[in-house]
């Protein structure tokens, strides 16, 4: 046995239609098994909170051991985690093809695909992963949505936060007054290098219902730069399933969305997701999912990340010219399910494209973590561990700041505004790739 990796990290398909992946006593054993190889390295203890929960666990109990923990304790660990991966991909020397097969986040899955199976899924939980109709209802009613919702209404807001366990503090999105698959598609650049290119721009879920000014941005600048674009959504990724366990509903919603992407794909489209988290779920999760799925594979090989397409136009073909400077700092926060799609800071290479574009990068955890970041228990905890994020970017100054996750972006500016400090505050962009389009003159 050798100690560490040098090998990429590779994953083994989730078996969640076997019986065995949910029986309570093989869980225990498995997570007793990979918290003692954590417990023996600590390397990831400033990563999130699940590790330093584990780690006090650890030290508090009689023989300072894992054995004199108790196994009941093993679930504020599994809570704690946003199954953002950072700790997989950019951590941890054990994961495989190391003999230890050391997988921590697809451990907490199979926790709560458990607890899934054994009903502990609280019914509130469940209606708030109802991203589609959620979204489909509120945006008919965006006004009032977005009043009831709003951070510090204590009428009807209060009632509603506390009866989806939502924290009163907590920066909720915002609702778009019309969808962004009702958007006219911009006349394409017949000039550009790229010119003939096609992509189909899978809207995502918060793009459709909340932020459409992302997609059009996003559309814009691929027309400019030649590529001609379809948008199609048929349903939600599943990211917020897939952090309740519920497993069997995120491969539905893959067998969907795979389906009705195949014949694009055929025609010669590109598939670009314009959140990380739908990257990072057609590209990785789905095919674990469903390995045996062929529309599925098809899908994860033809899916790019928004910016990872442009930068790819860029160095293939080179862009469209007519971009300007964009005068103060670009603070581009490098979203966990960005890097785990292990592709390299493409967020930040396609600012730099931007002519003497001063860009900073935070590669840091936001705290965030989805609807985690939301939740009363663990609103505190997120801007506990997205402090620094905040501190950095205020010590950038003014400009702009801006994540690939948009839920991260808000989330960074609460954490900026909490920080109390005088002086210039960037502005928030949602995506980098309205800062593209601005320079485009969009």
């Amino acid at each position: 046995m050798r100690e560490g990796s040098l090998e990429a990290p590779t994953r083994h398909p989730i078996p969640w239609q076997d019986e065995s992946f949910y029986d309570p006593n093989e869980i225990e054993k498995e997570l007793r098994r990979v918290f003692d190889i954590c417990h023996g390295c600590r390397r990831c203890f400033n990563l999130c909170d699940s590790f330093p929960r584990l780690f006090d666990l650890v030290d508090a109990s009689p023989t300072e051991e894992l054995d004199g923990v108790d196994s009941k304790d093993f679930k504020s660990v599994v809570d704690a985690c946003t199954l953002c991966d950072l700790c997989y991909m950019t951590k941890c020397p054990y994961v495989p093809p190391h003999e230890f097969n050391l997988d921590f986040p697809h451990l907490m899955l199979r926790y709560r695909a458990m607890e899934e199976r054994q009903g502990k899924v609280g019914f509130a939980d469940k209606q708030l992963a109802e991203t589609d109709r959620n979204g489909a209802l509120a945006t008919l009613v965006s006004p009032l949505a977005n009043w009831t919702t709003k951070r510090g209404n204590a009428t009807a807001g209060r009632v509603l936060r506390s009866v989806a366990g939502l924290h009163k503090d907590a920066e909720l999105p915002k609702y778009a007054s019309h969808k962004f698959t009702n958007e006219a598609a911009p006349a394409v650049n017949r000039d550009a290098p790229a010119f003939g290119r096609k992509a189909v721009l899978y809207a995502t879920c918060f793009v459709n219902f909340n932020e459409p000014h992302v997609g059009i941005a996003a559309r814009q600048v691929l027309a400019k730069n030649g590529v001609e674009t379809e948008v199609v959504y048929p349903s939600c990724c599943g990211m917020p399933l897939l952090e309740q366990g519920r497993i069997k509903d995120v491969a539905a919603n893959a067998k969907r969305v795979a389906a009705e992407m195949k014949p694009w794909i055929e025609k010669g489209y590109d598939i670009i997701a314009l959140v990380p988290s739908c990257g990072l779920m057609l590209k990785s999760e789905w095919p674990l999912i469903l390995p045996d799925d062929p529309d599925v594979k098809l899908l994860s090989r033809a899916t790019f990340d928004i910016s990872e397409y442009v930068v790819d136009i860029a160095k293939k073909e080179g862009l469209a010219e007519g971009m300007q400077n964009i005068p103060g700092t670009l603070t581009l926060h490098m979203a966990c399910h960005a890097r785990a799609q292990n592709m390299g800071q493409k967020g930040a290479e396609m600012l730099r494209l931007i002519p003497k574009a001063s860009v900073k990068v935070i590669e840091r955890c936001s705290g965030h973590g989805g609807s985690w970041g939301f939740k009363e228990e663990w609103f505190p905890i997120a801007m506990k561990v997205g402090k620094p994020v905040a501190v950095q970017a205020q010590r950038n100054g003014a400009g702009f700041v801006m994540s690939e996750c948009p839920l991260a972006g808000v989330h960074i500016e609460q954490g900026i505004d909490a920080l109390g400090q005088d002086g210039a505050k960037p502005e928030l962009v949602t995506h980098p790739i309205q800062l593209l389009a601005r320079a485009y003159g969009f």
